[in-house]
């Protein structure tokens, strides 16, 4: 066991770029992971890390070593969380990320239904809007759409990643609503900021007729959080262009309206995602089928499209 811990803090290290790093990902300090790595040195006779103080980088040995046994330990493992379950039954800590008015709209909800079927499961959740590195950053599953699949992460289409055009009812009051993608311009409009890449995405829209137009709505804000945007659409500050999912609490209390409702942009779909692993742990195999299901039973699917 103290082998496999060794490996385990050498795997992180190498993946995070640092011991402190590995550390914040492990639940441990810099000081242990520092020591289990280089008792695994010692024990294998090589040096693994070229070390300096500003950076940690692997020897030629190291490389090797990092390929061989990646794939493997992530099995071992699985293997070893599934045997220490309690009685039998999923257990452990269950560290996913999801977006923050999406979690709390739509998972948060199923916490107490899920462990209490599942009552040896601790839930790690992490509120972000930001795509995280899946398998880098130690996480057991995420929850997002438009993603590119990364190497090494499968993912269950929960539902479409449509986004739509919403306004306050009140802020047509003084003007007609637009007809058309070509009246956009004479339109203030709020915008969701890629946490990516800093910037807003040029999305165009679309009809079921598959005709694309251009989004030409005059920038007047910019958000990072699409649920920030949605009360700002609320206070008649503009039009706002958000996913389904984040716009939809305010289209069922009907304080926010659809504009231009024949159109949509596709964003691809809402995934959850996973490591792609032949022993997944039983945690995250009943935390992925649970969510699955719900999905399906409450026809969310249906409900985050746009049409």
């Amino acid at each position: 066991m103290e082998t496999m811990i060794g490996m385990q803090c050498f795997v992180r290290s190498a993946e995070a770029g640092s011991f402190s790093e590995a550390a914040r990902r492990l639940g441990m300090t810099s000081a242990a992971v520092g020591k289990n790595v280089a008792r695994l040195e010692t024990g294998l006779g090589v040096r693994l890390f070229h070390r300096s103080t500003r950076s940690l980088t692997l020897t030629e040995a190291g490389e090797s070593f990092l390929h061989e046994i990646r794939d493997g330990l992530t099995s071992i493992q699985s293997a070893v969380d599934n045997l220490a379950s309690a009685g039998g039954q999923p257990a452990g800590v269950l560290k996913v990320s999801m977006g923050t008015g999406f979690g709390r709209v739509y998972m948060v909800p199923l916490l107490a239904p899920f462990l209490e079927k599942y009552p040896a499961i601790s839930p790690d959740w992490h509120f972000d809007n930001r795509q995280v590195d899946l398998i880098a950053q130690g996480f057991d599953a995420a929850i997002g759409g438009g993603f590119e699949l990364p190497p090494g992460v499968v993912a269950r289409e929960l539902g479409p990643a449509h986004r739509v055009l919403v306004a306050a009812p009140a802020y047509f009051n003084e003007r007609p609503a637009p007809a058309s993608p070509a009246d956009l311009h004479a339109f203030d409009g709020i915008f969701i900021r890629s946490p990516q890449t800093g910037r807003v995405r040029p999305w165009p829209l679309r009809n079921g007729s598959n005709q694309q137009a251009p989004v030409t709505l005059r920038v007047r804000m910019t958000m990072s959080d699409p649920e920030a945007a949605c009360e700002s659409a609320q206070m008649g500050l503009g039009i706002a262009l958000v996913s389904v999912p984040n716009a939809l609490p305010f289209l069922l209390n009907k304080t926010l309206v659809r504009v231009l409702p024949d159109w949509y942009v596709d964003g691809g779909t809402l995934s959850l995602y996973f490591a792609a692993q032949k022993l997944l742990p039983a945690k995250t195999r009943v935390f992925v089928d649970y969510v699955v299901e719900h999905f399906r039973t409450q026809e969310l699917a249906r409900h985050f499209s746009a049409f």
